[in-house]
């Protein structure tokens, strides 16, 4: 099997080819080669698949595992790999995902390669803020999903928490049945926020596309922010923009080619 490890904003995958490779057991092949000890060493597997409603369609497993419906740094790398591999000439790009159909426009740079994708992630869909229990400390969680479930709760130096200790406590608390995504959010300025992230399947990763648009929309709604704003991560930083004429959120961010290779699967 050929692949194309890439990452957005340090948020790192492996991307397969659908289109000429049929793979089975993608769950299982998922856990297999994200172990960055034993495998190629990744946040999840990405399969980039026909569609019949869209350009392209994204299946997207994290590194437990488990499917995700939507991931934004990934989208954007699918948008880069099917242009640059050329499968497709066009600079905006529909693609189908769980979540529903995901619009790619694509900045192109030197030797008309993508240097980054902007995805109009579409409109937030709002829960009520809720108190969340965590080993007796009871946080106030701002509860919302961007195509998946996210809890993002706001507070001043983020650099010290140890997330493998409260990631997995928000991650897996009865609050949230499907489990969720928790965004660890810290005002820097009225354009500027800075995030930490705990992904559901993955754990800490460098970077969450999704994540970002809902800490900026739940930042905008807490009046901490405005409306275009900057988030710092690990990885990188990414641009967001919650419109008010049509209430959808735009990421923007990098897309890079790690490496490419070939992976022999056994059975």
């Amino acid at each position: 099997m050929r692949f194309t490890k890439m990452h957005g904003a340090g948020n790192d995958y492996i991307y397969v080819n659908g289109f000429e490779d049929c793979l089975e057991n993608l769950s299982e092949l998922s856990r297999k080669l994200s172990d960055r000890h034993k495998g190629i060493g990744s946040d999840g597997l990405v399969v980039i698949l026909p569609s019949e409603n869209g350009d392209f369609k994204m299946r997207m497993f994290n590194s437990d595992g488990s499917e995700s419906e939507m991931c934004g740094n990934a989208s954007r790398c699918v948008g880069k790999y099917v242009y640059e591999k050329g499968m497709t000439d066009k600079t905006e790009i529909t693609l189908e995902t769980l979540a529903g159909i995901k619009v790619l426009k694509l900045w192109l740079g030197r030797n008309n390669q993508v240097e980054k994708v902007t995805v109009d992630m579409g409109e937030p869909v709002l829960d009520a803020s809720s108190t969340v229990p965590v080993n007796g400390t009871t946080y106030e969680v701002a509860c919302l999903s961007m195509g998946n479930p996210h809890a993002v709760l706001f507070m001043d130096k983020i650099d010290e928490l140890s997330l493998p200790e409260i990631g997995p406590l928000i991650e897996h608390s009865p609050y949230f049945p499907n489990r969720a995504n928790a965004e660890f959010v810290e005002k820097i300025s009225e354009d500027c926020l800075k995030m930490r992230v705990w992904e559901r399947g993955a754990g800490e990763t460098l970077a969450c596309g999704t994540g970002a648009c809902a800490a900026v929309v739940a930042a905008v709604l807490k009046g901490l922010a405005g409306r275009k704003t900057t988030v710092q991560l690990r990885g990188g930083n990414l641009e967001i923009e919650w419109s008010e004429e049509n209430n959808h959120v735009y990421l923007t961010g990098d897309a890079v080619t790690v490496f490419e290779g070939e992976v022999k699967l056994t059975a």
